[in-house]
């Protein structure tokens, strides 16, 4: 049993020294393999060192090669072509805007420093300046429309407005505080206070009579050739008329022509059995000193119980 023990023991100590010497062998076999993998590589990392140092240097002695090369004589090159479009100048040429001395380069097929034309102006678009309203042309229109039910003065008349009848055929009202550019010429024929329009007007800022709810009040004339005569002053700027009137079997005529002179404007109303209302607008523009003059008449009767014309009121705005 002892001697089957001690071969049993030698037997594994052999074989733990065995492998003890292959684990050594190949231990160092690997560093060794190691070894030459690393010199490998660092001999190339040499190689591309060495190819980029030499490519730096042919570079760095190309470009001070160029760099030491001399420039071209100017005169030369221009007796030699060597500049393709390019014209010799010669030194001291008088220059387009008067000096001596260099132009600057000059454009293929010019003469030495021959500038290349100067282009046209461009002509202004710019509209002229309207002409202030003193200088406007003078303008005149009239026509007619059915007279609104109810007329509130003092909204239509802006500017100024004027009323006639309130308190007998001679009696007016007009706009307090108003421009006054309205004014009564007078007219042939007697004038006659009515009370029975069918149109009302009112106003809240009268003069004689501040202010007026419903009034059917106006006055008229009768016969051919009768009427009223009638100026609105000027001022350079376009203005707007209303004016209300109507006729009573008859025929009445608004004339409406500018004291500048130039022609007429006119519009006619006429009912040969009954009355009729209109609302007159007159627009014109006349320099501030001059007037548009108003004519409103009976141009002929059907009647001759007093065929008639009649006014009730005149706005300006």
């Amino acid at each position: 049993m002892a001697d089957e023990d001690r071969t049993r023991t030698d037997s594994g100590a052999e074989d733990a020294s065995a492998k003890h010497r292959s684990g050594a062998v190949t231990s160092g076999q690997t560093r060794a393999a190691l070894r030459r993998v690393a010199r490998a590589r660092q001999r190339r990392r040499w190689a591309v060192e060495g190819v980029v140092v030499l490519a730096c240097l042919a570079a760095l002695i190309s470009y001070l090669s160029f760099r030491s090369e001399p420039a071209p004589d100017d005169d030369q090159a221009g007796r030699s072509g060597g500049v393709t479009g390019v014209v010799a100048r010669s030194p001291g040429f008088p220059a387009t805007d008067g000096r001596t001395g260099d132009a600057g380069p000059a454009e293929p097929g010019l003469r030495p420093r021959q500038r290349p034309p100067s282009p046209d102006p461009t002509p202004s678009t710019t509209a002229p300046a309207p002409p202030p309203p003193s200088q406007q042309s003078p303008e005149l229109s009239v026509t007619r429309g059915e007279m609104p039910a109810e007329v509130n003065l003092t909204a239509v008349g802006a500017r100024d407005w004027m009323h006639w009848g309130q308190r007998g055929g001679n009696s007016t009202v007009r706009k307090r505080a108003g421009s006054g550019e309205i004014a009564d010429e007078g007219g042939a024929g007697t004038r006659v206070a009515w009370d029975g329009n069918q149109e009302h007007v009112r106003w809240s800022d009268g003069s004689s009579q501040r202010s007026v709810r419903d009034s059917s009040e106006g006055v008229y004339t009768c016969g051919a050739g009768n009427g009223f005569s009638l100026a609105v002053a000027g001022s350079g700027e376009s203005r707007t008329v209303h004016l209300y009137g109507g006729i009573w079997m008859a025929r009445g005529r608004l004339e409406a022509r500018l004291s500048t002179g130039g022609p007429a404007s006119s519009a006619v109303l006429e009912d040969p059995y009954t009355s009729q209302s209109a609302q007159f607008t007159i627009k014109f523009t006349v320099p501030k000193g001059a007037r548009l003059l108003l004519t409103w008449k009976v141009e002929k009767v059907f009647t001759p119980h007093c065929g008639n014309v009649g006014l009730q009121a005149v706005a300006v705005r």
